[in-house]
């Protein structure tokens, strides 16, 4: 689950860079920075005084007096922009600072969600057979959802920890007082070093 997440951030920040840089050279050239300041601009940039342009004119009207340049160009843009917000929403869920764990009259009880995810993952890691978790809430602070990572020990499979799982994440709920506590468990094996057979 870190691995995905280390992954989606290195790949934005890559791109990120990449369109900074980009954006960048235009500038410079645009504001005609490269004379200016006796600067040399990277072999083959077509941007290098502010009379240049980044797409050549030929190229700018190359398609524009076909019916379908227009109707393209737009869908394209559209897809474009609603799977970058498709990748964006997946990678974003809301994580409460706070959650509420009991309620009255009176005032709600809230507990750090680091302390309860703390909690969790410390139960889970007693279960036989289990190397390493971490846990998270996210979701509404009166009714979250837990994501698990757990790390099996070699030999160790799924059906070993289900129940011990179960428990666990029940006692969580038992003990915040929620009617319901869905749970995603993402399951990994450590690795080990081969045994040799003589």
């Amino acid at each position: 689950m870190r691995g995905h997440i280390t992954t989606n951030r290195t790949l934005l920040a890559l791109l990120g860079l990449v369109l900074l840089g980009g954006g960048l050279l235009v500038l410079a050239g645009g504001a005609d920075i490269y004379p200016r300041r006796h600067l040399v601009p990277p072999a083959g940039w077509p941007l290098t005084t502010a009379r240049d342009a980044l797409v050549p004119p030929a190229d700018q009207t190359r398609w524009t007096d076909m019916s379908w340049w227009w109707p393209t160009v737009i869908a394209a843009l559209a897809l474009l922009l609603l799977l970058a917000l498709a990748w964006l929403l997946s990678q974003h869920r809301h994580h409460p600072r706070r959650l509420t764990v009991a309620d009255s009259s009176e005032e709600a009880v809230k507990v750090s969600n680091h302390a309860l995810s703390d909690a969790l993952a410390t139960d889970l890691t007693m279960l036989s057979g289990v190397r390493s978790s971490h846990a998270l809430f996210y979701g509404k602070h009166t009714q979250p959802q837990a994501r698990i990572g757990l790390t099996l020990g070699p030999g160790t499979g799924p059906e070993q920890i289900l129940k011990g799982l179960h428990e666990a994440v029940e006692r969580a709920r038992r003990s915040a007082g929620w009617d319901t506590l869905p749970a995603r468990v993402v399951l990994g094996i450590t690795g080990h070093r081969p045994h040799r057979v003589e």
